[in-house]
């Protein structure tokens, strides 16, 4: 959401597209109701719909289980260094990624260096395990 200094990430998956067309994409389709997202495959023909808060979100039907993603890519507001995060708040990435194998790799993408440490992380807060602005690379 550029409004919200959120990055855009559909350079990533136009590279991906054309670099590595064997990788599979999906993107989120968030429930409103529930504040639950479930993760719908897209390419590059893929219809889209703008949902009630103006996100973009793939029109599809084909549902990608959580446990077949390898990566997650999570925009965001801000991190820290240890990889904790903060979005908006409602919980929606930290109930996804829990879903997700432990393998799977959680790779944020940030407009902003990390801050020192974010002080409100709960149990049900899931870290990264990377993430990309910029000018660095960070691993947790």
């Amino acid at each position: 959401m550029a409004k919200f200094n959120e990055i855009d990430t559909s350079m990533i998956y136009y590279r991906l597209w054309r670099d590595r067309p064997d990788i599979a994409t999906a993107a989120p389709r968030t429930d409103l109701k529930t504040g639950d997202f479930e993760n719908v495959a897209f390419e590059a023909s893929s219809d889209w719909q703008e949902n009630a808060f103006g996100i973009r979100e793939p029109a599809g039907s084909e549902i990608v289980a959580p446990q077949d993603i390898d990566v997650v890519i999570v925009p965001l507001l801000c991190f820290d260094r240890a990889g904790h995060r903060v979005g908006y708040g409602k919980g929606m990435y930290d109930r996804f990624l829990a879903k997700c194998r432990p393998d799977c790799v959680k790779a944020g993408v940030s407009l902003f260096p990390p801050v020192d440490t974010i002080d409100d992380i709960t149990s049900s807060d899931v870290a990264l395990d990377m993430c990309i602005t910029p000018d660095m690379a960070y691993r947790f």
